[in-house]
């Protein structure tokens, strides 16, 4: 598999990225076209419940990055690798729980706003690969990390 570009010296593309495509998502969940009747009850409610979990899992897991927390993927100057919490699960809690949120988000207004999110789940895949292999060179304590929690985004597949 052909390595991920890092866009830039601390990987700033990437944050442009996501950002565009989680406004792009309000903007389609807000202004985008509806569920159709039919099923939109049922998924109001199951897209509140993902949307408050999301919010949640998010919330608790950048509380446990406390300073380590930045939006780029290149780690900044003297901070440390966080394994506890929900970091015990996966090794981007953070992205899962955006991820959650926004799919939530998209089952409580619109379609077009769902595609939105499965997009920007691609996008923070890829940029977590990116992390890593920065994460891989400042902390060596990082590959043990990775063999110890097996998955990125979603335990049991990814």
């Amino acid at each position: 598999m052909a390595e991920v570009p890092q866009l830039g010296e601390r990987g700033g593309g990437w944050v442009v990225i996501q950002f565009a495509l989680i406004a792009a998502v309000v903007v389609a969940g807000l202004a985008g076209p509806a569920w159709s009747e039919s099923v939109s009850s049922g998924l109001s409610v199951a897209g509140g419940l993902l949307a408050v979990a999301g919010a949640v899992l998010a919330a608790v897991s950048a509380r446990a990055l406390g300073r380590s927390l930045t939006p780029f993927p290149r780690p900044s100057e003297g901070t440390e690798i966080v394994e506890r919490g929900p970091y015990d699960f996966v090794r981007h809690p953070i992205y899962s729980g955006g991820i959650l949120f926004l799919a939530g988000f998209s089952l409580f207004l619109s379609p077009a706003a769902l595609i939105l999110t499965a997009a920007l789940g691609s996008v923070w895949g890829l940029k977590s690969r990116v992390e890593e292999r920065f994460l891989l060179t400042s902390y060596p304590g990082y590959a043990a990390y990775c063999a110890r929690t097996r998955y990125r985004l979603i335990p049991f597949v990814y």
